[in-house]
């Protein structure tokens, strides 16, 4: 890691969420249900939540300007963390959390500084993850670089909201448009500047008009475009939302179709206006009449309080099954895990047994000893018999909760069961009205299909688990604390199975890198005999069977608790099978941080929908990152389990390709389509790092427009330069490292048993093509297709070219096309490269190509048009020359600079 990198990433925390957790819904026009969130490493400050207030305020007018009167912010809860002082005006949370929330405040980005950002990697359309602001955003003023608050929020809340993209580019600030001149990329054209380069020496800096490229014909590098103060253009607010005419959307009849933004790509061209117009918010919300101005928004204020957990586990008839570990064993196997090593300290914890009646077997306990759990892991049951009644056993958790002084109203329930319960929804509402946060693990493919239910409604997690002999350890794993305090979480580092026969070893490896190793556990189970364990250390030293605590359950399983630190370095253990028959054998070791100022490594995943009716397309995604840094070059791996016990073992990318939205942004995507028969799914994932081949990136693309200066009466005023990362320290290397996560369940209806489906879906579309002209040849590169989305070899690709980008996005089919008869199709996640001459254009300085590429299987099956890409052909003047900047609308023939006193943001 680069040295001081420790002491930034103590300002940054990690969260996790997916976009479906959010509790945001509509009503009347108004959005009701906004939970904004306080990280609790903020130090309280009284400025902070009036801030917030003011801002959504703003926020609120100007969404109901920009949305013709259809939406506005109806009521706001904003979630103060536990550390901050008690105060009689705040209520207490129920469902509403620091991961689940739609805005966090947290400490800046090492990444973004003090920007604004969205985390958003699904596709066009798709809801974003969460806001992030940071409390000096919201404590300075901000009003020259991003504009005013409220319409920072409402630029980002369209990223959340409606899966619309920016319409800048940092990468791309210009391009050629069909008329041959140079354009700022931006929505609309019609908003006017100049473009100048900002060069500074000691304290001074002076602006420049900026020079073409003698080579690419282009703007020079570090060119920037900067805007002029007053304009008339209304639109738009995905590019720049502090110019004061900007106060709606591009539409159609606006929208900028020839910007390579990421509106454009992801989108197909289509406004911002278009796809909000497709949202399901827009469907149902015409627009208010009788009103200029929304109400106020209201606001609640809420206080995080200590951890609450009861479990509520199955122990009817049905547990008794299984061979040759039975469930109840792998149960208690697990609970006991969970209540040892994943819970975290000072949490309070209760456990309900259930079969058709149910009993309380203990009331809260808070966890801060061994003697703590061991008081309840005592408790756990040892037999299994009579009927299944979830709502009992429900109600006897909701009964341990409020017995021992404690609201239902924000505590959480994990509820286990293996068995079907026609009466369940019978206390659906009782669920509903106690605030209460039900995670559900079905157990086997008979546990109740209206567990889901209990789930969705309360905002719990969901997992299932089939009867292999580490499925329940790996979801009570990720059952963890949503408070956003990341060092008190556990951290799972491996869950292996190994079938051993007979007087075999097995011998495996697990790396322990230098962010963790506090409360550090091994975990062996078996399912005949115990093995000979030997576990050594990256110094050599040994830890055998003796070092391990055999359980009093008598539960096929012994653990060893790493004193103190676990060293760091690559930990090797070994196991004997001494039985006379093979048997299975796993490994679990868990993890926490090693201090509160040191941020580990974090895998998380989830699935882009957790119902799916076939042929739906499902995206697995998983993030990988340290703080809020992406992690690069990790091996992220996931595993789907069907009900029927079918593996799918997927390589997930960050290319930038297929289902991935952004390259190298910690995102790692892929296509999910082998779907073998409805029913529930799990999905594990494992990020590892080896050999010092990952790293951190410490600057990203996707983040809110930092606006360089302003033209103001023919001066141009600049803003103070935005603290950049130098471009040698844009990456860190990491540590070795090996992580896994439970992506919890989803549901499949509709779906075909045998897994082919190559006649269902296409090759996925190409979204990555650049085209260049090198000498009279056209150069192509893009990311190889599949023969299914992204996974296996496409058949053939069919390239057209056309003078217009219009004639190919609207009649592809009609465009010229390429002689592609030596071109295969490489397997998908390749890199492909191909050359033509396009003997159809007259090659002269000026021409310009536009290409697009689609690939088919063997099925006849097409992807959609690729993002079409642009080739210019520049011929270099023999002497160069240094026009003024070309493609401005308006002309400034003699500009004043003047440099904006202002003190710089802090990272």
């Amino acid at each position: 890691m680069v040295p001081g990198l420790k002491v930034l990433l103590f300002f940054t925390l990690h969260l996790l969420q997916t976009a479906e957790s959010s509790m945001v819904h509509l009503n009347s026009n108004g959005y009701e249900g906004v939970v904004i969130a306080i990280n609790p490493s903020v130090p309280e400050d009284e400025r902070l939540i009036p801030s917030i207030k003011e801002m959504v305020t703003q926020a609120s007018t100007y969404l109901f300007e920009a949305t013709e009167r259809r939406f506005y912010f109806r009521n706001v809860s904003i979630l103060v963390p536990i550390t901050w002082k008690s105060k009689t005006e705040y209520l207490t949370p129920k469902q509403e959390s620091y991961d689940q929330a739609d805005v966090i405040v947290a400490d800046p980005h090492l990444q973004h500084g003090d920007d604004p950002y969205t985390l958003q990697y699904g596709q066009c359309g798709d809801r974003g993850q969460y806001i992030h602001f940071t409390p000096n955003f919201l404590l300075t003023d901000n009003l020259r670089i991003y504009g005013p608050q409220g319409r920072v929020f409402v630029h980002e809340w369209a990223h959340l909201r409606w899966g619309v993209f920016d319409e800048y580019n940092m990468d791309r600030p210009f391009y050629m448009s069909r008329e041959n001149t140079v354009e700022a990329t931006r929505c609309s054209t019609d908003i006017t500047g100049t473009n100048v380069v900002r060069e500074c020496q000691g304290g001074s800096c002076v602006a420049r008009r900026c020079r073409r490229d003698a080579k690419t014909g282009m703007q020079e590098p570090k060119c920037t475009f900067i805007p002029n103060k007053s304009q008339t253009a209304r639109g738009s607010i995905m590019f720049m939302q502090s110019l004061d005419s900007v106060v709606e959307f591009c539409t159609e009849k606006t929208h900028n179709v020839e910007a390579p933004n990421l509106q454009n790509k992801m989108c197909n061209g289509r406004s911002t206006w278009d796809v909000i117009k497709a949202s399901a918010d827009f469907q149902n919300a015409p627009p208010m009449t009788g009103t200029e101005a929304p109400p106020p928004p209201t606001f609640s204020l809420l206080k995080s309080r200590q951890r609450v957990v009861c479990l509520v586990l199955d122990k009817s008839g049905s547990m008794s099954l299984g061979s040759p570990i039975t469930r109840l064993t792998l149960m208690n196997q697990a609970a006991e895990l969970y209540l040892i090593q994943i819970i975290e300290k000072e949490s309070l914890v209760g456990l309900v047994t259930f079969d058709s009646t149910a009993t309380v077997q203990t009331n809260l306990i808070r966890i801060i000893s061994d003697s703590s759990y061991l008081a309840i892991s005592t408790k756990l049951p040892q037999y299994a018999n009579g009927g299944t009644s979830i709502c009992n056993g429900l109600k006897k958790g909701f009964e341990a909760i409020t017995s021992s002084d404690q609201s239902t109203s924000g505590s959480e329930i994990v509820l286990l069961t293996d068995g079907e319960d026609n009466g369940i929804s019978s206390c659906f509402e009782e669920v509903k009205h106690s605030g209460a946060i039900i995670h559900t693990i079905a157990l086997g493919p008979s546990a109740a299909r209206e567990l889901e239910t209990l789930s969705n409604m309360t905002g719990g997690l969901r997992f299932y688990a089939n009867e292999d002999v580490n499925g329940l350890i790996d979801a009570f794993s990720g059952i963890s604390s949503k408070s956003g305090s990341i060092s008190q979480q556990a951290l799972q580092l491996e869950s292996k199975a190994f079938n051993v026969g007979a007087g075999a070893w097995i011998n495996g490896t697990v790396p322990v890198d230098s962010t963790i190793g506090n409360d550090t556990f091994f975990v062996i189970t078996w399912t005949v005999k115990k093995p000979e364990i030997i576990l050594q250390d990256p110094k050599g030293k040994n830890y055998t069977t003796s070092d391990f605590q055999e359980d009093k359950l008598n539960i096929f399983s012994v653990r060893l608790r790493i004193p103190g630190i676990a060293e760091t370095g690559t930990w090797t253990y070994s196991l004997l099978n001494k039985g006379a028959t093979s048997q299975l054998l796993t490994v679990t070791v868990t993890t926490r941080a090693r201090s509160p100022t040191t941020l580990p490594v974090i895998a998380t995943a989830h699935m882009s929908q957790s119902t799916a009716q076939y042929p739906s397309r499902m995206i697995v995604y998983a993030r990988v990152s340290q703080g809020f840094l992406p992690v690069l070059g990790a091996n992220v791996t996931a595993v789907i389990e069907a009900e029927n016990g079918n593996q799918v073992t997927l390589e997930l990318w960050d290319n930038g390709a297929g289902a991935d939205t952004l390259k190298n942004d910690g995102i790692y995507s892929r296509y999910f389509t082998d779907f073998h028969g409805n029913g529930r799914y799990s999905l594990k994932v494992s990020a590892q790092a080896r050999k010092n081949m990952a790293k951190l990136n410490l600057k990203q693309k996707n983040k809110s427009l930092y606006i360089p200066g302003y033209v103001e009466n023919d001066q141009i005023v600049l803003n103070p330069a935005r603290p950049e990362v130098p471009e040698e320290a844009t990456e860190a290397t990491v540590e070795d490292f090996s992580r896994l996560t439970s992506g919890g369940s989803f549901t499949v209806s509709g779906a075909p048993p045998d897994g082919d489906h190559a006649h269902v879906f296409p090759p996925s579309k190409v979204t990555d093509l650049e085209a260049e002209f090198i000498g009279d040849l056209i150069h192509l590169t893009w990311t190889a297709p599949g023969k299914v989305l992204d996974k296996g070899r496409a058949y053939r690709y069919v390239i057209r070219m056309s003078g217009h980008s219009l004639a190919l996005q609207e009649d592809f089919s009609n465009s010229t096309l390429v002689n592609t008869s030596g071109l295969m199709p490489k397997e998908a996640g390749s890199k492909e490269t191909f050359k033509f001459k396009p003997e159809t254009f007259k090659i002269e300085n000026g021409t310009q190509v536009y290409i697009a590429i689609q690939a088919d299987n063997e099925a006849s099956l097409s992807s959609e048009v690729s993002n079409i890409a642009q080739a210019v052909k520049f011929i270099p003047p023999r002497t160069p020359s240094t026009p003024p900047g070309l493609g401005t609308k308006v002309s400034v023939p003699s500009l004043t600079v003047f440099v904006l006193v202002a003190t710089l943001f802090i990272f």
